[in-house]
């Protein structure tokens, strides 16, 4: 038998504290995203971002993030442009965003000691076609994946269902070894991993057949590419790029399993623009 998940949120009142952190994410979405123009750096959108933080009384999570071999995370959010693909810093990129940029924005707040973590998409001016595809690919490879998290499903019904239709229908590649993890209360990364891609050899995925039950917290977090699911990235620096260069897209909600099904956390985040900065 496939072991369980244990629960990270325990009673209504931990809920409404994951919510509202989940929520403060949201609400920098949204502000942030009303700010952002063509003509802006990484650099004056992160300063947006910690300003934008601190008006909602929250913090960054990410800010001075450290994991092993890297050196402490230096911005407030992950900003990743064009083929970055995650974990770009405020300071990799230096060009002023210009028309047709794509920029992935990942923001992770600390909030009464919860945390919530979601990203977005966003392009400076309407994208071009195969841009909006790989766009609406991501989002709606994201909504399909929730409804897999279900009690007493295990895990790899998720990978399944986003793995289906970003590599089966729409043709495009799933990132390789990136993918969702376990929140709550002080945890930015904890078990379970949640692989966007179904393993390919044994042990590669070990919370594969893990089962969701009520209680399970997980920011889930599609990223895929147009031309490979490959990364590369310089020896102790963050911002991960795909391997041949090509476009990247970054989505992720925040979802609680109850005994009724998945629960985004994060709601809201759909309502979000596709298009910016003009």
């Amino acid at each position: 038998m496939a072991p369980t998940l244990h629960p990270m949120v325990r009673n209504a009142s931990e809920t409404s504290l994951a919510f509202d952190a989940a929520q403060k994410v949201v609400e920098a979405h949204r502000r942030i995203s009303a700010s952002l123009r063509v003509g802006q750096t990484l650099a004056q959108i992160d300063t947006t971002v910690a300003k934008t933080l601190a008006d909602l009384g929250c913090r960054s999570c990410f800010l001075g993030y450290k994991i092993p071999k890297s050196p402490a995370f230096p911005s407030h959010a992950c900003l990743s442009v064009n083929s970055c693909v995650v974990h770009g810093t405020a300071g990799y990129y230096t060009q002023p965003m210009k028309l047709g940029d794509i920029l992935k924005i990942d923001i992770g707040v600390t909030h009464k000691g919860w945390i919530g973590d979601a990203a977005w998409t966003y392009s400076f001016g309407e994208p071009d076609p195969l841009a909006r595809r790989l766009m609406e690919c991501g989002k709606e490879s994201l909504r399909r994946g929730i409804r897999e998290l279900r009690p007493g499903r295990p895990l790899i019904e998720w990978a399944k269902a986003v793995e289906g239709h970003v590599e089966k229908e729409c043709k495009f590649h799933l990132i390789r070894g990136l993918g969702g993890h376990g929140i709550g209360l002080n945890t930015l990364h904890g078990p379970p991993f949640v692989s966007n891609s179904t393993p390919t050899f044994p042990g590669e995925w070990s919370d594969a057949y893990k089962k969701c039950e009520p209680g399970l917290l997980v920011a889930v977090e599609p990223m895929l590419a147009i031309g490979t699911g490959q990364t590369t990235h310089k020896r102790s620096e963050w911002p991960v790029f795909t391997a041949d260069g090509s476009l990247a897209v970054h989505y992720e909600h925040d979802v609680l399993v109850t005994p009724e099904g998945p629960r985004i956390m994060s709601e809201g985040m759909d309502d979000l623009p596709d298009v910016v900065g003009v």
